[in-house]
């Protein structure tokens, strides 16, 4: 596993979040503001489980921001397969012609689920759903800004973080600090995994600005998505508690035991591991999720 080059840790590009409240899951725009080149960071596609109505507007807010702006989009790129919420990275695609990446270890999460949904032949399992899988250490350029990707894993296998000047993008690894870390109980998950993630993202400058995926908002206080390697050192309530690799990896594995899986995560996953693209119409012109049911999901 290759280490973070902090060559360029002195830029310091712009971030701008955009939350959404039924996931609580945040999507980002990271500029360069030098060039005036974005990049689209985990977008949210809506679902209503209830009467299978798709939703676009928090993908639409994020058009909107780059066109006030005067943003050209360079990726659109999801962090890892998402289990909470679709990725509308599928539907950016198709409205800005902006190539889409993930990370390359996708591939074993779609071999991981395209045997729980049953599909075959019906998804393939080499990743070509997007246009650049990244390897551990890879970069892609926006404007002047080089963005590398880190291999995370222990959320899922395939979790990436991605690098930008001083801003680290962490998903599904660590949260808020007063909210902790996250769980490791999907298939593929690993809590040793996530420890040594959570190292890797802790080795880096204190003042690097960490961007988490997800807030839930503990005590009702506001939505906040940013805070700091040195806060998360200081502060982190799992970490402070667990500060050694056991007792984390313990403490983590018996809390996942009592967690429910997300509401959407059966219908999600299918979405998101064909880079956020909806199955394909029937013959009758509509598309369909498929529901396993009693599916061994717990890893």
């Amino acid at each position: 596993m290759m280490g973070p080059d902090h060559c360029t840790s002195q830029m310091r590009p712009d971030v701008q979040g955009f939350y959404e409240p039924v996931t609580g899951s945040i999507a980002y725009i990271l500029t360069d503001p030098s060039s005036r080149r974005c990049v689209l960071i985990d977008p949210v596609l809506e679902l209503d489980p209830l009467c299978g109505r798709i939703g676009t507007g928090q993908a639409d807010r994020l058009l909107a921001e780059v066109a006030a702006r005067g943003l050209e989009i360079d990726w659109i790129i999801d962090t890892h397969p998402h289990a909470d919420h679709l990725s509308a990275a599928g539907y950016l695609q198709a409205r800005t012609g902006a190539p889409t990446a993930t990370g390359a270890e996708v591939v074993k999460v779609q071999k991981l689920w395209q045997a729980i949904y049953d599909l075959d032949d019906d998804l393939p399992t080499d990743g070509s759903q997007w246009d650049r899988l990244l390897d551990d250490g890879d970069r892609i350029q926006v404007g002047t800004l080089p963005v590398q990707a880190l291999h995370c894993p222990g959320h899922t296998l395939a979790s990436i973080t991605l690098l930008a000047g001083d801003v680290a993008f962490i998903h599904d690894t660590l949260f808020m600090p007063d909210y902790g870390t996250a769980r490791c109980d999907f298939p593929g998950g690993d809590a040793d995994a996530l420890w040594t993630s959570i190292e890797r993202i802790l080795a880096l400058p204190g003042e690097t600005r960490l961007f988490t995926g997800h807030d839930y908002r503990p005590n009702d206080r506001p939505a906040i998505w940013q805070s700091t390697v040195a806060e998360q050192k200081r502060t982190n309530v799992h970490l402070c508690r667990h500060p050694d690799r056991a007792s984390f990896v313990t403490m983590r594995r018996e809390r996942d035991k009592g967690l429910s899986l997300p509401r959407l995560m059966l219908l999600a996953l299918q979405v998101n591991m064909a880079g956020g693209r909806l199955p394909p119409p029937s013959p009758n012109g509509r598309r369909f999720l498929r529901f396993p049911l009693d599916p061994a999901l717990h890893g």
